[in-house]
């Protein structure tokens, strides 16, 4: 009896020595799932497909360091200029789809697939729409000041004296600086030379220097030009006047029915699973809503216009059919 007793005294004593056996065990696999946690924290890079200084790049940096907060995050930004922005998307195309690498996109995304005679992706089906940001507030059209020109009107007459001797710079070929020129240019009547660039800074130098007779620049940066000599400000491409540089008529007031203003919107490479997607749209929804990030936007001409992406990715689309129509009808492509 004793004996048995003894056994049954002992079966306590190995229970608990089991349990600490697992409990060793698991402390062993802390280091592991640590490891995995300092894994999903690795920095997240938002690619900028256009030079430093450009409307994408402030608008990214606008909420950077804020969304990486809220995704416990670092969010490096990454200029990758070349193409009209087709580069940068193009490095976005082929990413790891696990969100860590992200794209700031415009309507560029979608104008450079359209005038590439091979376009290196497809901007819808190669892409998952994460989150629309807002609607940009347009393009500021500049000529060199040497120029007699003091109006619209005067530029286009100034133009058309000597048809196919003047200029206009772009950001590039498919790029929204792009587009907006040759929609004039077509509105108008005008036979000028397109001179594609890498970045927005580039024609605006080559502008004030004469060797181009005219470009364009994104909304926001018009105060830092108000007071260059050798820039002159004519009109502005949205359909109402800017609140930035509210004596600047529209070339909607020149030519009814012209303007000319895009969007900005995160994406990802294709096939990035739904959770994350939908924990990116929601941070940057959220975003959205906050009044510091609001004034930091609306000093960048930007409003702000939060999306589902099933909205966003269906918005892209029939952008995409719209700007083929536009495209072709201004001549810039074929298609």
């Amino acid at each position: 009896m004793k004996h048995g007793s003894s056994k049954i005294m002992k079966a306590p004593r190995v229970l608990a020595l089991a349990l600490m056996a697992l409990a060793c065990a698991g402390l062993q696999l802390l280091p592991s799932s640590a490891h995995a946690q300092k894994r999903d924290n690795r920095p997240m890079r938002m690619i900028v497909p256009f030079a430093a200084g450009g409307a994408q790049e402030l608008l990214a940096r606008s909420f950077s360091t804020e969304l990486g907060t809220a995704l416990g995050q670092t969010v490096i930004i990454e200029n990758r200029p070349g193409a009209g922005g087709a580069l940068g998307s193009g490095v976005l195309a082929k990413a790891t789809p696990d969100g860590r690498t992200l794209l700031m996109g415009a309507t560029s995304h979608l104008i450079g697939a359209l005038v590439a005679d091979k376009p290196p992706y497809d901007p819808i089906k190669d892409f998952s729409a994460i989150a629309h940001v807002g609607l940009a507030g347009g393009l500021v059209l500049l000529i060199n000041a040497n120029l007699p020109a003091k109006s619209v009107a005067e530029f286009v007459g100034y133009v058309k004296a000597s048809p196919g001797k003047y200029n206009y710079g772009s950001a590039g070929t498919g790029s929204s600086t792009h587009l907006a020129m040759a929609l004039f240019a077509n509105a108008a009547g005008l036979q000028m030379l397109h001179v594609p660039y890498k970045s927005n800074s580039e024609p605006i130098i080559e502008t004030i220097a004469g060797r181009i007779q005219a470009s364009t620049i994104p909304m926001a940066a018009a105060p830092a030009y108000l007071k260059e000599g050798r820039l002159r400000m004519l009109a502005v491409t949205s359909l109402k006047r800017s609140p930035i540089v509210p004596d600047l008529p529209t070339l909607a007031e020149s030519y009814p029915g012209y303007s000319y203003a895009g969007w900005y919107g995160v994406l990802g490479p294709a096939g990035i699973p739904r959770p994350v997607v939908n924990r990116l749209n929601s941070a940057i929804n959220t975003l959205l809503k906050d009044p510091v990030i609001l004034d930091r936007m609306t000093k960048l001409s930007v409003e702000p216009q939060p999306m589902t992406t099933h909205e966003f990715e269906q918005m892209m689309r029939e952008d995409y059919k719209r700007l083929a129509g536009v495209l072709k009808n201004s001549g810039v492509s074929s298609k």
